[in-house]
C-alpha cells in the first residue's frame, strides 16, 4: 500500500515537465516578484518620505505663523494706545503669556521665543511679562534688562545662533524662513513686524510626527503586495495544472503518431531493401546464366590435354556462381565473409581473369573490343575474397563495353603500386563518348550523379538499368574500405579509378 507521500509523488513524476523545471520557474517568478516589489517599496517610501517632509515643514511654518500673528494682533491695539494702568497692563502681559506657553503643550513644539535686538544684541524673550516690559516700558525708555532676560538668552542661545545665519535674508525679504534639521526638526523663523515696522522674529522649534500615517500607507501595500503575490502563485499553479495535462495528452497523441509514422517507414524501409536486393539478384542473375553457359561450353570441350586448364576454369566460374547464389541469401552478409586476413586476392590475376575468361569469351564483345592489360607486377595482395573483387570490377569493364558508343572500342586496364604511400591504383578506361556531364555533378553528400542508383544513360526504359556503377561504388567503398571514382579521361572517353589501401606492418590499412 502507497503511503501518502508517494500518492502525491506519483502524479507529479507523471507530468511531461520536471518538479525541477517547474521548481526554477517559481523561483525565477518569485525573485522577481521581490525585486518589483522591493523597488516599488522603496519609490514609495521616498514619495512619502519627501511629502511627509514638506507636510511636517508646512504645518510647522502654519502654526508658527499663526502664532506670531496672534501675538502681532494683541500688541497692535496697544502699541499706539494711551499708557495703561497696572491692571490692563497684567492683563496684557498674561494674554501675551498664554499665547506663548499655549503652543509649548502641544507634543510637537518644543521650544518658542520672541527674538528682539536691544543695543544691537539679540535677546531671547519667552514671558508674556517680559515682552510686555521690552514692547511698552522700553519704547518709552523705562527700566533696564531684568534678570529673566539674561536667563532666557541662555535658554535659548541655539536660536540666537541660528538667526545670525538667516538674519539677513529675514530682513531683505520678511518672509518665513525654515531651517530643518536632519527631516525631524524644523526651526521656524516668523517675522515680527508691528505696524509695518520689522521688530524681531518669532521662532518655533517644531518636530511634527506622521510617521504613524506612513506607516499605515507601506502596511497598507505590503498586504496589496502579498495578497497579489498569492494570486499569481495561485494562478501559476493553475495554468502548471492545466499546460500539464494538455501537454501530457499531445504527448499521448505524439506518440501513437510517430508509433504509426515509425511503422510506416519501417514497411518502407523493408520495401526498399526488398526492392533493391530484387534489383541486384536480377543484376548478378544474367551473369551468372552467362558463367554457366562458360562452364557448359568447357565441359564439352574438355579432353586429355586441356582437362588441368578447364578444370581451374570451371571452378572459377563455379566459385563465382556460388557466390552470386550466397548474395541471394544475405542483403549484408557478414564482414568476414568479405574482408579478412585469410583472403590473399591477386588482383592482377582476377583482372586478367576478367577479361581472357569472361569478356573475350563473347563473340560480340570479342569481336569489337580490344582490351590491353598494364598490370604492375608488384601489387600485393588484398584481404579481400576473390569473388567480391571480381564483383567490383565486372561491372565497370562491362559499362566501358555496354556504353563506349564507338565502332573499335579499347578498353585498357592497368595497376600501379605505390610503395611510399602504400597503395595500389586501378584504372578502367576506353576510348568512347565518356560520360555526360550533368552525371559527374555531386549532390549535398559529395556523390556524382553516376554513383547513384538508377542512373544511367540508357535511353530506352529499364527499370534495372543503372545498376553498374552504383553496384561498383557500394561494392569498392561500403564492403572493401577503397575509394572509387568516375570521370572523363582528358584524351577523351571515361576512366574509373579504384585505389586499394594495403596494411603496413604495425597499423592497419
Amino acid at each position: 500500500m502507497p503511503s501518502p507521500f508517494q500518492r502525491v509523488i506519483e502524479p507529479i513524476r507523471s507530468f511531461p515537465f520536471q518538479l525541477k523545471h517547474i521548481s526554477v520557474l517559481f523561483v525565477i517568478i518569485i525573485i522577481f516578484q521581490v525585486i518589483v516589489s522591493i523597488l516599488h517599496k522603496t519609490s514609495l517610501q521616498k514619495f512619502l518620505l519627501n511629502t511627509q517632509t514638506w507636510y511636517q515643514q508646512d504645518s510647522a511654518e502654519r502654526l508658527a505663523n499663526l502664532t506670531a500673528t496672534s501675538l502681532e494682533l494683541l500688541l497692535e491695539t496697544r502699541v499706539q494706545g494711551p499708557i495703561m494702568n497696572e491692571r490692563d497692563a497684567d492683563r496684557l502681559a498674561q494674554g501675551l503669556n498664554i499665547i506663548l506657553s499655549q503652543q509649548i503643550l502641544n507634543q510637537n513644539v518644543k521650544e518658542v521665543c520672541i527674538l528682539i535686538p536691544v543695543s544691537g544684541t539679540m535677546h531671547a524673550i519667552d514671558d508674556g511679562h517680559e515682552l510686555y516690559k521690552h514692547m511698552f516700558e522700553r519704547r518709552l525708555n523705562v527700566g533696564t534688562l531684568g534678570p529673566s532676560e539674561g536667563r532666557s538668552d541662555a535658554l535659548h542661545q541655539g536660536a540666537i545662533g541660528m538667526y545670525k545665519d538667516v538674519e539677513r535674508q529675514l530682513r531683505q525679504k520678511e518672509e518665513i524662513v525654515t531651517v530643518i534639521e536632519e527631516s525631524k526638526v524644523f526651526h521656524v523663523f516668523v517675522p515680527f513686524v508691528l505696524r509695518g515696522e520689522f521688530v524681531g522674529v518669532m521662532y518655533m522649534k517644531n518636530s511634527p510626527d506622521f510617521s504613524f500615517i506612513t506607516r499605515g500607507i507601506t502596511s497598507s501595500y505590503d498586504e496589496t503586495a502579498i495578497t497579489f503575490f498569492a494570486l499569481i502563485l495561485f494562478g501559476l499553479l493553475a495554468m502548471f495544472y492545466i499546460s500539464s495535462h494538455t501537454v501530457q495528452a499531445r504527448d499521448e497523441v505524439q506518440r501513437l503518431l510517430f508509433e504509426k509514422e515509425k511503422e510506416r517507414l519501417t514497411e518502407h524501409i523493408h520495401h526498399q531493401k526488398e526492392l533493391m536486393f530484387t534489383k541486384r539478384i536480377y543484376h548478378t542473375h544474367h551473369k551468372a546464366e552467362k558463367v554457366m553457359g562458360f562452364i557448359k561450353e568447357d565441359l564439352r570441350r574438355i579432353t586429355v590435354h586441356n582437362i588441368e586448364e578447364v578444370k581451374h576454369r570451371v571452378t572459377k566460374y563455379s566459385n563465382f556462381v556460388a557466390r552470386v547464389i550466397y548474395d541471394m541469401k544475405w542483403y549484408d552478409p557478414p564482414i568476414q565473409t568479405i574482408r579478412s586476413s585469410l583472403f590473399k586476392t591477386d588482383v592482377n590475376h582476377v583482372l586478367r581473369f576478367l577479361v581472357e575468361n569472361v569478356f573475350e569469351r563473347v563473340s560480340n564483345t570479342s569481336a569489337q573490343t580490344k582490351f590491353e592489360l598494364q598490370l604492375d607486377g608488384k601489387v600485393p595482395p588484398v584481404p579481400i575474397n576473390e569473388f567480391v573483387v571480381w564483383e567490383a570490377f565486372e561491372p565497370v569493364i562491362q559499362n566501358c563495353i555496354e556504353h563506349g558508343g564507338v565502332p573499335n572500342l579499347a578498353v585498357t586496364i592497368a595497376t600501379h603500386y605505390d610503395a611510399v604511400l602504400h597503395k595500389t591504383t586501378v584504372t578502367i578506361a576506353d576510348n568512347g563518348v565518356g560520360v555526360p556531364a550533368d552525371l559527374l555533378e555531386t549532390n549535398e553528400q559529395g556523390v556524382k550523379r553516376i554513383l547513384l542508383e538508377s542512373v544511367s544513360t540508357k535511353t530506352f526504359s529499364n527499370q534495372h538499368s543503372g545498376y553498374g556503377c552504383y553496384i561498383a561504388h557500394e561494392i569498392a567503398a561500403q564492403r572493401c574500405g577503397w575509394e572509387f571514382d568516375m570521370e572523363n579521361a582528358p584524351g577523351g572517353g571515361s576512366r574509373a579509378t579504384f585505389i586499394i589501401p594495403h596494411e603496413v606492418e604495425g597499423r592497419g590499412l
